[in-house]
């Protein structure tokens, strides 16, 4: 292995890391998403590994297909960055709708309060919140298996920006071998960073009482997938 290589190696590490902490939108929507659903820790886990291989595996099939071609590096960043702007918008698009439909939903799940009296002058308050989801079982299997597609569809189009300009081309001029390792290195690293973070703050938030705030972490969630998606396109994080 050249010292190149071994260098290569280091940065893919750093970067893979580094990358993954600056940039809310790889935690942010599976955390709140899997307090919003009240997924187990063991499904976003396996979601969030998904999205991390769809995320870096499409850029390192461009990133190899450029390598392969010959394609001016300049080329490939400029379809890199389209597709940046494309998913970060993307992120917005879905934490604003799951916003409007969360907020819909805590509008008429409001809870009230019924007045029961017993006799001899006992009266009891008992608070309820009525589901006005009416949907046929098979509605709402459909409707909880089409999040998990989204979220996979956005990562999937969204680039991790270092890899092919830092990290692909320049390995690629040594071994295809380095280039493989480095590729290896960059993702393990992003995709473990990911399962850290979302495990870690998931099972903060899991025991974290929320109480009357409970029946907004729909929008809530929306809200914040939103704003974090805004934070790429306004912020460039």
């Amino acid at each position: 292995m050249s010292q190149e290589i071994i260098v290569l190696v280091g940065t893919a590490a750093s970067l893979g890391f580094l990358h993954t902490v600056f940039g809310p939108d790889h935690y942010l929507p599976f955390i709140m998403i899997a307090r919003a659903r009240r997924w187990s820790i063991a499904k976003t886990s396996l979601i969030t590994f998904l999205c991390g291989l769809g995320h870096v595996g499409s850029s390192f099939v461009i990133g190899i297909i450029g390598v392969i071609l010959g394609v001016a590096l300049s080329k490939v960043e400029a379809l890199e960055s389209i597709r940046g702007d494309l998913a970060a918008w993307m992120i917005i698009g879905f934490g604003f709708v799951y916003f409007i439909w969360g907020l819909i939903r805590s509008i008429k799940n409001k809870p009230h309060t019924h007045l029961h009296f017993h006799g001899q002058g006992i009266q009891h308050k008992h608070e309820y919140v009525h589901q006005q989801d009416h949907t046929h079982t098979h509605d709402k299997e459909v409707k909880q298996n089409i999040t998990p597609w989204i979220l996979f569809i956005i990562f999937v189009f969204g680039p991790c920006e270092p890899l092919i300009p830092i990290l692909m081309y320049p390995a690629a001029k040594n071994s295809i071998t380095g280039l493989i390792l480095v590729t290896a290195v960059f993702g393990l690293v992003t995709i473990l960073t990911m399962l850290s973070i979302v495990i870690a703050v998931s099972y903060g938030l899991n025991i974290i009482p929320l109480g009357k705030m409970e029946r907004y972490i729909q929008p809530i969630a929306g809200l914040m997938i939103c704003l974090s998606g805004m934070a790429i396109v306004f912020l460039g994080l």
